[in-house]
């Protein structure tokens, strides 16, 4: 590989020879240009692949030959260097599209950093080699991602739900953020009665009053403040799909009411005499125990059965790992779309940052990781200081997820995060070595094995 090109554009001759002082001790080839005028020239001539440059110059100052840069198009990472800082001039470098911004006096290791930084994030064989996984041209508002076996039995469970007829009812499973609604959804698009409503309910968003009128509707005068007919959620669902999530925290005489519409297929509105027919199908989701709650009583059993014909139980994020590339991928397109920006893909670091976390908010806070690295990302390549850390650091006390209102299985997934986590760790520290981390855990290589095997961790995603 040929050295990479460095451009340092500064009116002050002594900035321009440190400049390339350093730049020759770290072996790049540098151009320097006195002003924004000849930087223009050779910027076309040289291709540079760095660019540091002034804000204050005579000609053509920083800022407006930033803008120019960006407008021919150039790809190279600009570095903003100013020897008064000041906040409109970092913000509006940053909205120019700066790489960086740096205050004088700079020093020689600040300078090395930020160009192998500022050089990373154009290279293409930094990218980590799971880029190609998602293939998608355009990214659905509500998709199911994931090649996991496990999410390939959930794919064939919707399937089959999908071809029954509507009055088959669904319950999902699953911890909260690992994509219940987008299940229910999949369900809805690929049924029959796709072209009728899709109905969302979160049953825990208003109080009881209030989500009774929202599920049954009213008559006009059925209580104060009722000053005409309101249509409510199951008759608006027509033949379509009722989706009711955070099902466990309903009411017992909510539930009492539910039971009854899914027994008979009618209800009337708050005030109402007339019977309302509901051919809808009613897919249930909750991130409880619900056979726990059953078992307290806190929840209907009857109920419980008229809703779980059907189940779809959904694993969480760390349980299948290998779908962690594919759903960043992903993320990545879908955000590069919303914030117009053309990131190519994660770098080696980035992504095994990425897979060595244990996602206690599941797709969600994956998503939630990529949307931030998108908006921070400023090359083509998304690089660990965009990622940040996963989760902010404890303070004065270590809090435990509850993953489960039951102990024995709470204890069970508390132990697989721990063990996830710390096999992870240790074959980042060790580049994927299986030998190495098994030796500085204190384990057996082939129980280390075992529980790279259990967790679908894989040596090569930790391998640079």
């Amino acid at each position: 590989m040929s050295q990479p090109t460095v451009m340092v554009v500064d009116d002050d001759p002594k900035i321009l020879f440190a400049f390339q002082e350093v730049l020759r001790t770290e072996g790049y080839k540098s151009v320097m240009a006195k002003d924004g005028e000849e930087a223009l020239g050779k910027i076309a001539a040289r291709n540079p692949n760095v660019i540091f440059l002034d804000v204050t110059m005579p000609k053509l100052d920083g800022l407006e030959l930033l803008k120019r840069i960006k407008e021919n198009k150039e790809l190279a990472p600009v570095i903003i260097i100013t020897g008064y800082g000041t906040m409109q001039t970092a913000i509006k470098a940053m909205q120019l599209g700066a790489f960086e911004y740096l205050t004088k006096p700079l020093d020689v290791a600040k300078i090395r950093e930020v160009t192998q930084k500022a050089l990373a994030s154009t290279q293409s064989s930094k990218i980590s080699g799971h880029q190609s996984l998602y293939v998608g041209d355009m990214v659905e508002p509500y998709e199911l991602v994931g090649s996991s076996p496990t999410m390939q039995e959930v794919y064939k469970l919707i399937g089959s739900i999908s071809t029954t007829p509507n009055h088959t009812s669904v319950m999902i499973l699953g911890e909260s953020g690992s994509g219940k609604e987008l299940v229910s959804r999949t369900i809805h698009k690929t049924s029959a009665n796709a072209n009728q409503p899709f109905v969302p309910i979160n049953c825990t968003a208003l109080p009881e009053p209030l989500l009774e009128s929202e599920l049954f509707g009213h008559e006009k005068g059925a209580f104060t403040g009722a000053v005409e007919r309101k249509l409510g959620k199951f008759e608006i669902a027509h033949t379509g799909t009722i989706f009711l999530d955070e099902i466990g925290n309903l009411s017992p005489p909510l539930q009492q009411k539910l039971l009854r519409v899914l027994q008979e297929r009618e209800f009337e509105r708050l005030g109402g005499n007339a019977s309302i027919r509901v051919d809808a199908r009613f897919i249930a989701a909750t991130n409880r125990d619900i056979a726990a709650d059953v078992k307290k009583g806190s929840f209907r059993e009857d109920l419980f059965f008229r809703l779980n014909v059907v189940t779809v139980s959904l694993p969480p994020l760390r349980e299948r790992g290998e779908d962690i590339p594919l759903l960043a991928n992903y993320f990545m397109k879908k955000y590069n779309e919303q914030l117009k920006k053309y990131i190519k893909g994660f770098s080696h670091e980035a992504m095994t940052l990425l897979q060595r976390h244990s996602y206690l908010g599941n797709v969600r806070e994956l998503e939630n990781l990529i949307e931030r690295a998108v908006m921070l990302t400023k090359g083509e390549v998304v690089l660990p200081d965009s990622i940040g850390e996963p989760h902010p650091p404890a303070h004065d006390r270590v809090s435990l997820p509850i993953t489960s209102q039951t102990f024995s299985k709470s204890r069970i997934d508390l132990l697989n995060m721990f063990e996830r986590q710390f096999v992870s760790e240790q074959l980042v520290k060790h580049h994927g070595n299986v030998t190495a981390a098994a030796r500085a855990s204190k384990m057996t290589r082939q129980n280390f094995q075992r529980l790279m095997t259990k967790h679908r961790l894989h040596a090569k995603q930790f391998r640079s």
